[in-house]
């Protein structure tokens, strides 16, 4: 028989992985909680390889630090191409409609 599917808060991935540590033993651990042994090693392998930017829950994609300023510069860079963008759009209207007024 499948286990019906359990979603874990931050605190308690956490702790868990704390414990299983300093008893050293993940079946005692996942038996004490009542957690598959993978699950377990699952969130001690994300624990080790993202640190504190691990379990970001549903939806949210793990990054390292480096990649969390690396999205937060890109998006960064796309708002200021759209304001440069716009810029050039007004500087080309508003020549434009100079070039009008003094012809005249």
């Amino acid at each position: 028989m499948r286990r019906k599917a359990k979603h874990y808060t931050l605190e308690f991935k956490q702790k868990a992985v704390a414990l299983s540590y300093a008893k050293g033993s993940v079946a005692q651990v996942c038996e004490d909680l009542d957690i598959l042994p993978a699950v377990l090693y699952r969130w001690r392998k994300e624990q080790k390889s993202y640190g504190k930017n691990s379990f970001p829950g549903r939806g949210n994609p793990k990054m390292t630090d480096e990649q969390k300023e690396i999205a937060r510069l890109k998006k960064q860079l796309k708002e200021a191409e759209l304001e440069r963008d716009i810029l050039k759009k007004a500087i080309g209207i508003f020549s434009a409609s100079d070039k009008k007024n003094t012809g005249s």
